[in-house]
């Protein structure tokens, strides 16, 4: 898949996961971010056996950014009414390069990671951010996303409200 401005969009594979690891390190490092080293390369580890999907966007050869996602039986809770047997997933990372930030590349691959999870069958997508991130929160809802609910996270987030924003989109 190729966006209008020369940016490549395409599927992650195993040979990746050491470039996305060094990738996210340099540029995903902000107030808002919660990236312990051990779990971020476990997750990304989770591409090579398939447990993980991430799309990735390519710029003249070079990482420009990517979104990690997968299936998850999580969120229940969360579900409309009748919908507790929708098929669900969850974003997990999303980061793009520092000096690409706000040219929209982020929201582009979000709704391409729907389209995806769309294909797959997949009726509920849910993604967290930090409450005050405006950036992530601007991104989500261009790609459709609407908050759910607000909560306390001070092991995730330590700064700010230091509180989690659950955002939620349905796509049946």
């Amino acid at each position: 898949m190729s966006l209008d401005d020369g940016v490549q969009l395409r599927t992650a594979r195993a040979g990746d996961i050491e470039a996305m690891a060094a990738f996210i390190f340099e540029h995903g490092p902000n107030p808002w971010n919660f990236l312990p080293e051990d779990e971020v390369h476990e997750h990304l580890a989770g591409i090579a056996d398939g447990r993980v999907q991430a799309l990735l966007a390519e710029e003249r050869g070079l990482l420009a950014g990517f979104i990690t996602f997968y299936f998850s039986t999580g969120f229940a809770e969360h579900q409309e009414a009748g919908r507790g047997d929708s098929s669900r997933a969850y974003v997990c990372e999303a980061v793009v390069h520092r000096e690409l930030a706000g040219r929209g590349l982020g929201s582009r691959m979000l709704r391409a990671v729907v389209e995806r999870l769309a294909e797959q069958g997949v009726g509920d997508v849910y993604i967290e951010r930090h409450e005050e991130n405006a950036g992530s929160a601007g991104m989500m809802r261009k790609a459709g996303f609407r908050e759910v609910r607000t909560f306390d996270d001070p092991q995730r987030r330590a700064t700010g409200s230091r509180r989690t924003t659950l955002c939620h989109l349905r796509l049946d």
